[in-house]
């Protein structure tokens, strides 16, 4: 995964840089997203790499089932399948995201909780965390029934644990000491 990352990095900057001199930030947020879905595909697992498919075949494949595209964008398609990088979207799309998320002052606060919550309940945590942080943060909330009950937030590095399986794990600490 690291390797990826390294590999992902220069391209996913590249993005960047177009999107923000284009003043087009979300507009390649959602091309990168369709795109890391369809590199993602199993489809186009068997196409990327396979050696009786051209570099520019494949592009033009991935680019038309990724839907509308800027000249921009599909350019940045090919680029990425002539130097045999189509299989890192989806960390180019992560860290295309990361960068965009630091130059607009946002945090990224991935929400898992053992039951669904409701759009107010998640204001209310987004709304705190805003607090806390002083900054905007985006939300992505998932279910995770493993949690027994509560939340988990995670920013970053940082997580806060307030789900019943972290006060389990807690209580089993202090227990064995």
């Amino acid at each position: 995964m690291a390797e990826s990352l390294t590999i992902a990095r220069p391209y996913a900057e590249a993005a960047f840089k177009l999107a923000r001199d284009g003043q087009a930030l979300p507009q390649w947020s959602d091309a990168l997203a369709r795109l890391r879905a369809v590199a993602s595909s199993e489809a186009a697992r068997e196409l990327i790499g396979n050696p009786r498919v051209s570099d520019a075949q494949v592009a033009a494949l991935v680019a038309d089932v990724a839907g509308s595209l800027s000249p921009e964008q599909r350019n940045f398609v090919t680029v990425l399948a002539q130097n045999e990088r189509l299989a890192v979207l989806p960390e180019i799309a992560d860290v295309y995201e990361a960068l965009r998320n630091d130059f607009e002052g946002v945090l990224d606060a991935r929400i898992a909780s053992a039951y669904p919550l409701s759009e107010q309940q998640v204001a209310d945590v987004v709304a705190t965390l805003e607090g806390k942080y002083g900054r905007k943060v985006k939300a992505t909330v998932s279910v995770d029934p493993d949690l027994i009950g509560g939340i988990s937030i995670r920013i970053g590095d940082e997580v806060m644990d307030a789900s019943v399986r972290g006060k389990l794990a807690q209580l089993a600490v202090a227990l064995m000491n």
